[in-house]
């Protein structure tokens, strides 16, 4: 009992974990757009075009885990990899790039 409580509270905080990670990436992005971050220009583009294949990829690693009749968290472990992977390389990407200087980026 103490182990499946355990578990649930670890798949709670990754999924905290992914959701602070997604806003850093809103908020470089959000202060990218308004000229106080650096970003390429191609950001929105990007924005839009990396959604799908992580989305994809998550929901087919999750649905493999279901279907191999996989544990509650091991679900969400599934569900949640490729969504981490995805935001964290984007939150560090676009943290080395700093802010604006207007000295050009």
């Amino acid at each position: 009992m103490f182990e499946m409580m355990l578990a649930w509270q670890r798949s709670a905080l990754r999924v905290a974990s992914l959701t602070a990670e997604a806003q850093q990436v809103i908020a470089y992005r959000a202060l990218g757009f308004s000229g106080l971050w650096s970003v390429e220009p191609s950001e929105s583009l990007r924005m839009v075009t990396e959604k799908s294949p992580a989305l994809m990829q998550s929901w087919w690693s999750a649905s493999r885990a279901v279907m191999g009749g996989a544990a509650p968290e091991r679900v969400i472990s599934a569900w949640a990899t490729p969504l981490e992977r995805k935001a964290r390389s984007n939150r560090k990407r676009l943290q080395r790039r700093g802010p604006n200087t207007g000295f050009g980026s």
